[in-house]
């Protein structure tokens, strides 16, 4: 059963009988999930559950072989990356995707970098200015939007992974495992950008092998078991326990 917060509203992004199979192998099937403005939910399962495989149908990066992708009610065919962001779609991966030898604020609007007409010359000072505040906004704290990625911490690069997501996500962010390098602190600190997330009104899909931040962060867990969804539980009305049964299939 696919219960939501807010069943009165269409949701931002709506996946309805999802199937990918690579060269004959089933990696989902029959996957469906609505995703709510002002929502996080949760993505678990093992590895080779199918979660990275949601995540890229999701993001453009692999076309479904079934099932339909609707976003704010309207039915959508991403044909790339590209056009999964023009619709206000970002991902945060894994590896973060930065230029470690580029500034911050340059990393920021990396490949959509603002320039002064009619010559298209870099307008860093308005980049720098964006930058800045969204980082207070986010409370995100560095040294300076002009120091170098690789300099910076690994809770600061990945804090400004996620503040560029914001900056140009319209309607989802997907976040790939936000803390899996992370100590305990900068973990902590990771998790409050991303509770930030819910009060600019997007919509969240967390991908997490920690189960104690699925439940301090997601309104909602999704659980995947072999390419197959085993089901989705509003958080508070689940335990930890019901969601291990379901992940390894004693449920």
């Amino acid at each position: 059963m696919n219960e939501r917060l807010n069943d009165t509203i269409a949701p931002v992004l709506s996946l309805r009988g999802i199937r990918k199979a690579f060269d004959g192998i089933v990696a989902v099937e029959e996957f469906s999930l609505d995703l709510d403005r002002g929502e996080i939910v949760a993505l678990v399962g093992d590895n080779g559950a199918g979660k990275s495989t949601i995540v890229k149908i999701i993001s453009g990066v692999h076309t479904p072989n079934g099932g339909t992708l609707h976003l704010d009610g309207k039915t959508v065919d991403f044909a790339d990356a590209s056009s999964a962001r023009r619709k206000g779609i970002e991902v945060v991966y894994q590896d973060l995707a930065l230029a470690n030898q580029q500034t911050v604020y340059m990393n920021l609007f990396l490949g959509r970098e603002i320039t002064h007409r009619p010559f298209g010359l870099l307008d860093r000072r308005r980049m720098m200015t964006e930058t800045r505040k969204l980082l207070e906004d986010l409370d995100i704290r560095i040294p300076s939007t002009r120091s170098t990625i690789r300099n910076l911490s690994g809770g600061q690069r990945q804090g400004v992974a996620i503040a560029r997501a914001t900056r140009w996500a319209q309607k989802l962010v997907l976040l790939d495992e936000p803390t899996a390098a992370l100590g305990v602190a900068e973990t902590s600190k990771v998790e409050n950008i991303v509770k930030s997330l819910k009060d600019r009104d997007l919509a969240v899909l967390i991908v997490s092998h920690n189960l104690d931040q699925v439940f301090r962060l997601s309104d909602r867990i999704c659980v995947l078991r072999r390419g197959k969804q085993v089901g989705i539980r509003p958080t508070g009305e689940t335990e930890k326990n019901e969601i291990v049964s379901m992940i390894t299939g004693l449920a």
